[in-house]
């Protein structure tokens, strides 16, 4: 039609994983968390009142941060609030990259990160990663104004240690953003909040989709430096997250001791779902996040995919070349997990 700017007319848009109408499909393609949030954020976005509903929200969700604050260790002034985490990624583009300044990251990562760049029609620099996953040398030299590394990294579920990104802060301090996505952190054994602390070219972006249940309500906080956390307010919609969020989350991140039972049970079946998969014949990486991410060495990763949709079992598939073998499973509860093992033991036996 020609109404469209030119990069937009070219590119394609970012594709959610598929999302099954059917309420009893094992819907394990999302990394959504298999259990349902805290009964005290539900409680908080049911007390919602009409005349909290008929004014504006509070325009940097004040009260989310002050309790995220004191959670954390940090103060509120070094709190973003966001609708998602994809916001703060969507934010920092826009805030750091243009035309003429280019984006970095490593690949295989979460794609939306490619698809934010076409839309800015800023230039990205895709370095990949070893066989390992170990954080690429060549990232310190990309000459990007931004470096996004999620850690725990989509979709490989490793780990980079913070010692490493520590290094690589540094080496880019007065060059380049990092930007390390723990959207999985909840997951993994150690993160990487301290170095907002070392350093003002750091910003850590975290979720209440994954460990807090809460991926329908769309809100996601990033931490940074006091001057960032300004800049970034400049780019940030007047009232990016609405009333009921805010208390759902705030809700939500106040109850730590139902957050670490939740997480607790998922690191358990992720034990389970690896030590299963490997007996099947699947080569399965220890993972950091709520998902695995296997190899399966006697079929097609594509074929298993299919006939587990066949049995309205939904996992994730990519056909790009470095991924193409491989499937990424997220953690489900103990029966969805069974019921994917099962299914994987027929379709395998099948041939």
């Amino acid at each position: 039609m020609g109404y469209f700017r030119e990069n937009i007319e070219k590119m394609a848009g970012y594709e959610p994983g598929f999302q099954p109408k059917d309420a009893d499909a094992v819907k394990l393609n999302t990394n959504e968390n298999p259990y349902p949030p805290s009964p005290k954020a539900i409680e908080a976005i049911k007390n919602i009142t009409g005349e909290q509903l008929r004014r504006y929200p509070q325009p940097t969700a004040d009260t989310f941060r002050e309790t995220a604050a004191e959670i954390l260790g940090v103060e509120a002034e070094n709190i973003i609030c966001v609708n998602g985490g994809d916001e703060l990624l969507n934010m920092t583009i826009r805030a750091f990259c243009d035309e003429g300044r280019s984006v970095a990251y490593p690949t295989p990562t979460y794609s939306l990160c490619s698809v934010l760049a076409q839309i800015a029609n800023c230039p990205a620099v895709e370095i990949p990663f070893d066989e390992e996953f170990n954080l690429p040398a060549k990232l310190a030299s990309s000459g990007a104004a931004l470096t996004i590394i999620c850690n725990p990294n989509a979709p490989s579920g490793t780990f980079i240690p913070k010692e490493e990104l520590s290094q690589l802060a540094e080496e880019l301090k007065g060059k380049s953003i990092v930007l390390i996505d723990e959207a999985y952190v909840d997951f993994a054994e150690d993160n990487c909040l301290e170095l907002i602390k070392k350093f003002d070219n750091v910003i850590i972006l975290r979720t209440m989709s994954k460990g807090y249940s809460l991926a329908g309500l769309r809100f996601g906080f990033g931490i940074a430096n006091e001057k960032i956390i300004n800049g970034l307010n400049k780019v940030k919609d007047s009232y990016n997250v609405d009333a009921a969020a805010i208390a759902g989350a705030t809700a939500a991140i106040e109850d730590q001791q139902y957050f670490k039972n939740n997480v607790k049970k998922i690191k358990i079946e992720r034990k389970f779902l690896t030590e299963k998969l490997t007996e099947l014949g699947f080569e399965v990486p220890a993972s950091q996040t709520n998902f695995v991410f296997a190899k399966p060495l006697k079929m097609r990763a594509i074929d298993i995919y299919e006939k587990l949709k066949d049995r309205n079992i939904y996992v994730r598939y990519w056909a790009y070349p470095d991924i193409k073998d491989k499937l990424r499973i997220t953690v489900g509860t103990g029966e969805q997990n069974e019921k994917l093992i099962r299914a994987l033991k027929e379709i395998l036996s099948e041939g």
